[in-house]
């Protein structure tokens, strides 16, 4: 398994620190929760507290763990320790390292680091060195539990394709994503086009593994992808053509797994997507009715009608490895270094790592435990190739062609100027409004040159007769039209009231108008308020709208709550009947981050 903690490096430290730089609710596999921050036991009176921040999927389990290590009274040098675990995305955590820890930004200071991966600790390295401060990572980190990225497919679909004697992998992908007949080829015309999941790998741990995955079989090696392979025409067709299967992107497999729970819940599993790429253990997860992975949950939800398998790619996957960072940070003390490191040791017993293998993880060297060999919808020896990760100049290609190869996007921004967007945000020194404005003119430099944006505005009893939401600027290609945007949007007033219901259909017809199959095309909604429009309070015709839309031509709709004033439950429901996601910033002064995750999606 030491290919497990062989070190992903990615180039491009400034525009992954503006991307990656967002709140640590964003998680790897994802919870989303921007409350899911620090846990675990009371400090014991005389012990030294130690902070880590971990990645979310495994961030309960380790509170847990802290509270065992608490009561097992171990000692170094005559001190004893506490731990306080913090959620931390494993991309995010990485950014705020290297530009510098702001513990009014990123809260509480890290002693110790566990991302999902050694990718984002090879990131950090690099990141360090090319904004010339001090590296806080020493030698090599080791792992304290792995997971390997797989492709969860519903039963039937896996089965459709042989699963589990034929081995099955991104060229099968490839292949039904390019028939014109979709499953129809494989016998279930009424499963439609084949569907991936796939998370944008700026972001998330998977969606980069994932990306990195597919060159490899677009290669048919699995060691020593070298850039002319990246560049290879026919290597970045391969990608392109599984990239275009994708329903949508995001930053997290959360969204997906959540949707596909609701779905299933309706009967309806086998519609939104054929497979989403994930690690093992949220296989586990969501096949218990816990999709989230979180230990409170589990039992809340009844298991799926229709389970999820785990297809092991037969080109070769990377795995997940967990690793240990105990940091040499500016506020790291010997003592603390100490006990980290005895932290460590705890969680590499025997007994830790029974926790972290019925909690569905493989130990840190790769062993399976009885929840994945006693698990008929998993596979214990289904790696059959462990991808070796390619070399730091490989890698900056990769993710420089995916920017290019990725699915293109179609997208209308439907933004709320009523009357309350003029009120201040203190702690900004400004208003509602004119934050959004930043936030909005920030995520323009996100889109692709081929992306396709427009932008409208909403309001009630707007100076152009009996118009409730108008035009800004028609949806068309952002390359030709940023200027126009920008100046548009920078020249927005708050006005009256919140027509939301209305104007969120208005938007969906017009995009429904020009549907581009080749596209992801959605809708993002910000708005401070409530629907206050009496000409049309019908959320349940709108919700039944976007829950009966064809599953060939589907819109999706991602909300904003902007300010504590919106409805973020109502939003919520908007956009999960579309199956998409809604995002929280009920604090105006987080925008720009939310607006970052949003348009990770596209």
């Amino acid at each position: 398994m030491a290919s497990q903690r062989t070190p992903l490096i990615a180039a491009g430290v400034i525009g992954l620190v503006a991307i990656v730089g967002v709140r640590f609710a964003l998680s790897d596999h994802g919870d989303g929760d921007p409350s899911s921050g620090s846990t675990g036991p009371e400090p014991r009176p005389g012990c030294t507290l130690i902070t880590m921040a971990a990645s979310s999927e495994k961030s309960a389990l380790l509170v847990s763990l802290a509270g065992d290590y608490a009561k097992s009274g171990r000692t170094v040098d005559g001190a004893c320790f506490d731990i306080k675990v913090n959620t931390a995305a494993s991309g995010g955590a990485e950014a705020a390292l290297a530009r510098g820890w702001d513990t009014g930004r990123d809260g509480d200071q890290p002693d110790v680091w566990s991302p999902a991966a050694s990718t984002w600790v090879s990131l950090l390295h690099q990141d360090l060195s090319s904004l010339d401060r001090p590296d806080l990572v020493s030698g090599t980190p080791e792992s304290i539990c792995s997971t390997p990225l797989v492709l969860a497919m519903p039963k039937p679909m896996a089965q459709a394709l042989g699963w589990p004697k034929t081995p099955i992998g991104w060229g099968d992908v490839l292949n039904l994503a390019g028939n014109p007949n979709g499953w129809g080829a494989k016998g279930h015309p009424e499963w439609g086009a084949f569907k991936l999941g796939k998370t944008n790998p700026n972001l998330s741990t998977s969606g980069l593994a994932a990306t990195v995955g597919a060159f490899f079989a677009a290669t048919g090696t699995s060691s020593d992808l070298t850039q002319s392979d990246v560049r290879d025409p026919k290597v970045r067709r391969y990608v392109s053509g599984v990239e275009q299967a994708v329903v949508h992107y995001g930053d997290t497999t959360l969204t997906y797994l959540s949707n596909l729970q609701r779905a299933d819940d309706a009967g309806t599993g086998l519609g939104y997507a054929s497979a989403v790429a994930v690690e093992e253990k949220s296989v586990i997860d969501y096949n218990a009715g816990n999709p989230t992975g979180k230990l409170e949950t589990l039992g809340q939800h009844e298991p799926p009608n229709v389970p999820l398998v785990a297809v092991y790619p037969k080109e070769g996957t990377l795995f997940s490895d967990s690793p240990y960072v105990i940091l040499d940070a500016p506020w790291s003390t010997p003592q603390k270094k100490a006990g980290a490191a005895d932290f460590f040791d705890f969680l590499r017993t025997e007994a830790a790592q029974k926790r972290f293998t019925e909690a569905g993880f493989r130990t840190w060297d790769g062993k399976a435990g009885p929840a994945i060999t006693n698990d008929p919808n998993l596979i214990a020896d289904g790696v059959k190739v462990t991808l070796e990760p390619p070399a730091p100049a490989v890698l900056d290609d990769i993710r420089t062609a995916w920017a290019d190869l990725r699915k293109k996007a179609r997208v209308l921004l439907l933004l709320d100027v009523s009357g309350s967007m003029g009120n201040p945000v203190e702690e900004a020194g400004t208003t509602r409004l004119e934050l959004a404005k930043q936030g909005v003119l920030k995520a323009l430099d996100q889109f692709g040159p081929r992306d396709e944006v427009g932008v409208w505005v909403f309001t009630t009893d707007m100076q152009t007769p009996s118009t409730i939401y108008r035009e800004l600027v028609p949806i068309g290609p952002i390359s030709e039209q940023r200027q126009r945007i920008q100046t548009a949007v920078q020249r927005l007033t708050p006005l009256n009231g919140t027509p939301l219901y209305a104007s969120i259909k208005g938007a969906l017809a017009e995009l429904q108008a020009g549907y581009q199959s080749d596209k992801i095309n959605a809708l993002v909604v910000l708005t401070d308020g409530k629907n206050e429009y009496p000409g049309d309070n019908d959320l349940d015709g709108l919700v039944r709208g976007l829950r009966e839309q064809s599953v060939e031509s589907p819109l999706r709709v991602f909300g904003i709550a902007y300010s504590r004033g919106a409805d973020l439950d109502v939003l919520k429901e908007i956009s999960e009947a579309s199956q998409a996601a809604a995002y929280d910033a009920t604090n105006p002064a987080t925008i720009d981050q939310v607006m970052t995750a949003v348009i990770s999606n596209f």
